[in-house]
């Protein structure tokens, strides 16, 4: 018989739950990780890891066919679908398997299953419906991730509809496509498949495409989007679906007026609900709202002793953000004494679309929404020479200071890597650094780089290259 008394118990293996069984081992804790799929969980298995498989191969397509732009003779680039996909989920089981490694290097005890709340201090595991094991323990972190929202008669099927799973695992490629909702997901995916070769069209129901972001951002997006022969309709609501033998048929409002487009295949990407359900909920303190659960700076529930952490609870919903939750959780139950709640807004989203998108902080209507006098400084990436080498001149870098303080209130950018450059931006404001600061650090020749601090001196009409 495995042992079933520990000081810690995670339920769910994904980015937040694995992370905080390693901290948790690390500080002494005896722990234990209740999976019921694949460690890992939705990120590394579904999520973020393999569409960025995905998503390379599309970069790749892409500068395939220009070539000649780079002094190549052209080419008519083929691709194997079934290579694609076997490429991305090969990504996805070796990263899985490294969490499995770093479970055992760290000693943490692995159980195979469904977990649920059993009373108190207690976690039944079962499997396919027959039961593993009753463990116990002082501390239970529920880390069970979210799943996608299912619209009422867009329901996904696997075949006409997808949803973000499917489309990651296509038989056949779509000549056409429909994706509903423009956040981070439909839009790596409609970038994905519009660069593999597909004709897409998105559909957004708030007035513009990456609503969370910056506005200039939004429409800089929107520009280079629409150039590269994508179809976007915002402020529209999908009325109808109607499937056909081989097609979907989908009736879109946009301004009073109703059109119909027949695609291929519908791609539903309209937000997350959190995997409350079958947890052993009910009769606990835990409170749920809008399928998410309620708690605290440092993750705790209602209930004496149970913790949430990740996609279950409040946005934004990102792996880094549910890791770092994990860290905290668990640092508190050890009683550490440095331990500080996380700061929303130092928390950096990135999507990996074509131009890729990055921020940090307040959008500029934000920072003025709270207040602040605001000095706003922007870069282009035609101003700066090693993105035009790259043939990447498109893009731009959007930094929001305090007028009064100096602080980086928020930094916004688009362009290519901008996912790998913003992580600058969010150092800075974890250390509260100033403008003065920014201004006095010396950026590398030449990098893209250069454009972030060409956009801090621009907000104080400093700029030199533009």
């Amino acid at each position: 018989m495995a042992d079933t008394q520990f000081d810690l118990i995670v339920l769910g293996g994904g980015p937040g739950g694995y992370v905080a069984a390693i901290r948790a081992a690390q500080l002494g804790m005896k722990t234990a990780v209740v999976e019921r799929e694949h460690l890992g969980g939705i990120c590394l298995n579904w999520g973020c890891i393999p569409t960025k498989a995905l998503l390379r191969t599309s970069e790749i397509n892409h500068l395939m066919h220009h070539l000649p732009d780079f002094g190549f003779e052209p080419v008519q680039p083929k691709f194997d679908l079934d290579k694609v996909v076997k490429r991305s989920r090969a990504v996805a089981k070796q990263l899985s398997s490294g969490v499995a490694h770093l479970l055992r290097k760290n000693k943490v005890a692995v159980f195979d299953g469904q977990g649920k709340l059993a009373g108190k201090q207690t976690v039944s595991v079962t499997k396919d419906g027959k039961p593993v094991a009753t463990l116990k323990a002082p501390h239970i972190i529920l880390a069970t991730g979210a799943r996608a929202r299912q619209l009422p008669g867009i329901e996904a099927d696997g075949k006409l509809i997808w949803s973000y799973k499917h489309a990651m695992v296509p038989t056949t490629f779509p000549k056409s496509l429909l994706v509903i909702g423009s956040g981070a997901i439909g839009i790596e995916f409609a970038s994905f498949y519009l660069n593999m070769g597909a004709q897409v069209t998105v559909v957004e129901v708030l007035p513009r495409i990456l609503p969370v972001e910056d506005e200039e951002i939004s429409a800089f997006a929107h520009k280079a989007f629409e150039k590269q022969g994508m179809k976007i309709m915002t402020g529209a609501q999908v009325k109808n679906v109607r499937k056909g033998a081989d097609n979907v048929t989908v009736t879109i409002e946009t301004g009073g007026k109703s059109q119909d487009i027949t695609v291929d295949r519908v791609i539903s990407a309209v937000g997350i609900v959190g995997n409350v359900e079958d947890i052993g909920l009910e009769g606990t303190g835990v409170k749920v709202e809008r399928a998410h659960v309620v708690v605290d700076d440092y993750s705790r529930t209602g209930e004496p002793g149970v913790y949430a952490i990740g996609d279950l609870t409040g946005p934004p919903w990102l792996a880094h953000k549910a890791s770092h939750e994990g860290v905290i959780c668990v640092e508190k139950i050890a009683g550490l004494n440095d331990v500080h709640p996380i700061n929303v807004g130092n928390i950096p989203g990135c999507t990996y679309c074509r131009p890729q998108v990055a921020s940090v902080g307040l959008t500029e209507a934000r920072a003025k929404e709270a207040g602040h006098a605001v000095k706003v400084g922007r870069f282009p990436f035609i101003g700066n020479g090693k993105a035009i080498a790259m043939g990447e001149p498109e893009g731009m870098v959007k930094t929001i200071f305090d007028a009064k303080t100096g602080e980086l209130l928020g930094a916004h950018m688009i362009g290519a890597e901008v996912t790998e450059m913003i992580q600058g931006y969010t150092i800075a404001r974890t250390l509260e650094t100033t403008e003065t600061d920014l201004m006095h650090t010396v950026f590398p020749h030449p990098t893209v780089s250069e454009t972030m601090h060409e956009a801090v001196l621009d907000a104080y009409k400093r700029a030199i290259h533009f």
